[in-house]
């Protein structure tokens, strides 16, 4: 059994090394997060059962890390030290299509010869809200996909920039495959964020996107397609289905909604 330096004289080096840390992550600095490393660390995801060593940590930090400021990660408490240990408690956001979902996470840090020697990382998903759907369970499984809550923020972020920037949903024979390959993800994966985390199918997820691209048509003064082509050119390829995600994400059918804008128009 490893005998680490402890006690008083110990809690200021770790306050330091996990605070340089902390920082690190923020500012989005991979070189710096690997540096406080120690050769020896091992990090245990409890939330995926997995340990990783130093040679595979680069890659999975490169991906939890936040891609933009502003990102969804609040920390619920400031850092505690005791001794060589520090803790950190924070949640992660997952949003995508209607879904949103909150995960409580903690970590605790040991710290060894002024590095990074152990983490054991704890995450549970505690808050769902999704329109039209129940709450999941209080922690889906994920091992064998090997996403991380951070990664799984990171991924739902990925895949709503791809659906903005290349609008796939206007074609109305998209599916799962194409989406994957096109996102650079795998069907499992896509599918367990969406079904097991967010709480909405696939097809919702897309019909969604084709509905805020035509609800922006229809707010626009120089619409003058009808609602039913405006809703085929957006990639809905029923207009049942349209009609049913329309009412569900507005309230209103399309005649009423029409009508609304026209009323709001004249005053």
């Amino acid at each position: 059994m490893t005998s680490l330096p402890d006690g008083p004289s110990q809690t200021p080096i770790t306050a330091d090394t996990v605070l340089r840390y902390h920082h690190c992550w923020m500012r989005r600095d991979l070189d710096g997060v690997m540096a406080l490393y120690h050769p020896d660390v091992e990090y245990h995801d409890f939330f995926q059962n997995r340990v990783l060593d130093y040679s595979e940590l680069r890659d999975y930090v490169r991906v939890c890390l936040p891609h933009q400021d502003g990102e969804d990660i609040v920390h619920g408490d400031r850092i505690r030290v005791d001794g060589c240990t520090a803790f950190i408690q924070y949640q992660v956001t997952v949003r995508g299509g209607e879904g949103l979902v909150a995960f409580h996470a903690s970590e605790a840090i040991t710290v060894k010869d002024g590095l990074i020697w152990r983490v054991n990382e704890y995450a549970t998903l505690v808050q769902q809200n999704v329109k039209g759907t129940r709450p999941s369970g209080p922690r889906p499984a994920t091992s064998r996909l090997g996403l991380s809550p951070r990664q799984l923020r990171t991924m739902a972020q990925d895949l709503e920039h791809y659906f903005q920037r290349q609008r796939p949903y206007l074609d109305p024979e998209l599916d799962l495959q194409r989406v994957a390959k096109e996102s650079g993800y795998s069907r499992n994966q896509i599918s367990y964020l969406l079904n097991q985390v967010l709480g909405q199918s696939f097809y919702r997820y897309v019909n969604q996107a084709r509905l805020h691209h035509l609800l922006g048509r229809l707010d626009s003064t120089t619409a003058s397609a009808t609602v039913d082509e405006l809703a085929f050119n957006a990639g809905f390829n029923s207009l049942s289905a349209f009609y049913k995600c329309f009412r569900e994400h507005t309230g209103l059918s399309p005649k009423a909604y029409v009508k609304q804008i026209s009323l709001r128009a004249r005053t």
